[in-house]
């Protein structure tokens, strides 16, 4: 069982609890894996303007860029990635047709296209691995063969990577091979609620705090 890997308010999108594979594929072990979007107290991930409707926004404007990322489980850090570019998000419709077209191109890059800045944590000795990504540049804050406790800030929220506008991305694999691994079944601890199992669906929203 996971920790959420943050705090404050966030909403679930992609959840397997709606469907499986969670994101369309299985590509990069993404069968189970999860996003969550943070947003204020009206629900909103960052105040719309007329670039909301038309155009690229710049990250800075939604309420989770920058927001601290935790570890959601102990372990030790076999990947972490820092220096991809947060990308300008796209809530427009005209906006995320060149996105959607670039898709393609992002797969056949690998896993730092797709995943941007990540920290990948090993839950024992021969896994399971947790993957947390889309971290913003620079802010990653752990490296190879550290040591991590669940909670521990591991970076902080971005826009880098597969990744329309700023969230945190989780996932668990049986490996880190990733043309080839395989996801597997995520659940997370209650927030407020000690030892209860619980998977968000797409649109729960829920206090992290």
């Amino acid at each position: 069982m996971l920790r959420l890997p943050f705090r404050g308010r966030w909403i679930a999108r992609n959840s397997p609890a709606n469907r499986v594979p969670s994101h369309g594929t299985h590509l990069f072990g993404t069968t189970y894996a999860i996003d969550f979007v943070s947003v204020n107290d009206r629900g909103l991930s960052g105040k719309r303007g007329w670039r909301s409707v038309l155009a690229t926004e710049s990250p800075e404007v939604f309420v989770g860029f920058g927001a601290p990322i935790l570890a959601p489980a102990s372990g030790t850090i076999v990947a972490a990635v820092d220096g991809e570019v947060d990308h300008e998000a796209r809530r427009s419709q005209l906006a995320l047709i060149p996105y959607v077209l670039s898709q393609a191109r992002r797969v056949r890059e690998g896993v730092r296209a797709i995943a941007g800045n990540h920290v990948v944590i090993a839950i024992g000795s021969s896994g399971a691995f947790v993957l947390v990504a889309h971290l913003r540049r620079g802010s990653v804050s752990v490296a190879v063969g550290a040591k991590v406790e669940a909670g521990e800030t591991i970076g902080s929220c971005g826009n880098s990577g597969n990744s329309t506008q700023p969230h945190v991305h989780v996932q668990v694999t049986d490996s880190t091979a990733w043309p080839t691994a395989r996801g597997r079944p995520i659940i997370f601890e209650r927030p407020h609620v000690s030892g209860d199992n619980w998977l968000p669906r797409n649109g729960e929203a829920f206090d992290a705090s």
